[in-house]
C-alpha cells in the first residue's frame, strides 16, 4: 500500500487514510482493530486532549508502544480554552505527552474556534508549542476559509499545514472554498466522519458504482474524498473487518464521471452554502 499524502508542504508523507479515536467504546477491541491497520499500512493516527477525558491519548500511548513511535504520524488537539495563555497550553501540551507518552507529538490543532477567544492569541500560544519542541508542526481544526486566513497570518516561524474538518460524500460544504484554498496554500484536509458513522453503507448510488470497481460502499466514499489530492480520511473503528475496506480504498482512485455522479446523485445533508468548517 503505497497511497500517501503529504502533510501541508513540510516533504513528510502519511497514509491517505488514518485513524480517529474519538468516541471508543471498547479499547481492547480497538487496539486489535489498530494493530491489523498497522500491519496492513495504516500509519497515521488523530486524538485529542478531551476525547475519553484522556483516555483516548492513554489508549494512543499504548498502540505507540507496541508498534514503535517512529512508525506512526500521531496528531493530538487542544481545546481553545486551554491556549489562552502560554502556561496553560504548555500544562495542557505536557499532560497530553504524558499520556502519550513521548517527548514530541508531529502535529498539535486547535481543536476549534470560540468567537469570545482571539484567535489570533491561541495560534501564538499554538506556535510556542513548536518552539518549544514539544509538536513538530501545528494546524487547526473546524475552522472555514476566513479563520484559516486570519490563523495563518497569526504565525511567525510555523506554518499551518492542517485543517481538520467534517468532510464526507453526504457533507461536502467545504468542497465549495475550502478545498481549492487549501490546495493553494499547501494545506492538508483531514476529513472527520468520512463516512458518517457507517450511514453511508446501503446507500444505493455509491453501491452501484462499487459495482463497477469490485469496491463497498464505504471504500467508494472515502475514495471519493481522498481523490482530491491534499485530502486525508481519518474514520474511526473498533472493528478489524472495516480496517480491510479502508485499506481497500486506497491505491485506486474512481473514475472523474463516477466523482460527478457522486456529486449529482448523493444528496448533501448540508447547503453547500452553509459556514464551511462548522463542527
Amino acid at each position: 500500500m503505497r497511497d500517501k499524502k503529504e502533510i501541508g508542504r513540510t516533504g513528510e508523507k502519511v497514509s491517505s487514510i488514518g485513524l480517529g479515536t474519538w468516541n471508543i467504546i471498547n479499547y481492547d477491541a480497538a487496539m486489535d482493530a489498530f494493530l491489523y491497520a498497522y500491519e496492513r499500512g495504516i500509519d497515521n493516527i488523530d486524538t485529542a486532549e478531551m476525547y475519553g477525558d484522556g483516555r483516548a491519548e492513554e489508549f494512543v500511548g499504548e498502540f505507540l508502544r507496541r508498534v514503535g513511535r517512529d512508525n506512526i504520524f500521531v496528531t493530538t488537539k487542544i481545546m481553545p480554552q486551554n491556549l489562552v495563555s502560554r502556561d496553560r497550553a504548555i500544562a495542557s501540551a505536557e499532560k497530553s505527552l504524558r499520556r502519550l507518552g513521548i517527548d514530541t507529538v508531529d502535529l498539535i490543532l486547535l481543536h476549534w474556534s470560540e468567537p469570545h477567544l482571539s484567535l489570533e492569541s491561541q495560534i501564538k500560544n499554538l506556535e510556542r508549542l513548536a518552539e518549544k519542541g514539544y509538536t513538530r508542526y501545528i494546524g487547526v481544526s473546524n475552522l472555514g476559509v476566513e479563520e484559516l486566513g486570519i490563523a495563518q497570518e497569526a504565525t511567525s516561524r510555523h506554518e499551518i499545514v492542517v485543517d481538520q474538518v467534517r468532510y464526507s460524500v453526504y457533507d461536502r460544504r467545504v468542497e465549495r472554498r475550502l478545498i481549492p484554498y487549501t490546495i493553494e496554500r499547501g494545506i492538508t484536509i483531514q476529513a472527520y466522519s468520512p463516512i458518517e458513522r457507517g450511514a453511508i453503507i446501503g446507500d444505493p448510488v455509491l453501491r452501484r458504482i462499487g459495482e463497477k470497481y469490485g469496491k463497498t460502499e464505504v471504500e467508494v466514499a472515502l475514495n471519493y474524498l481522498i481523490t482530491n489530492p491534499n485530502v486525508v480520511a481519518i474514520p474511526k473503528t473498533e472493528k478489524k473487518e472495516r480496517i480491510d475496506l479502508f485499506v481497500g480504498a486506497m491505491g485506486w482512485r474512481l473514475a472523474r464521471e463516477d466523482i460527478e455522479e457522486i456529486r449529482r446523485r448523493v444528496e448533501s445533508r448540508y447547503s453547500i452554502e452553509d459556514l464551511e468548517g462548522e463542527s
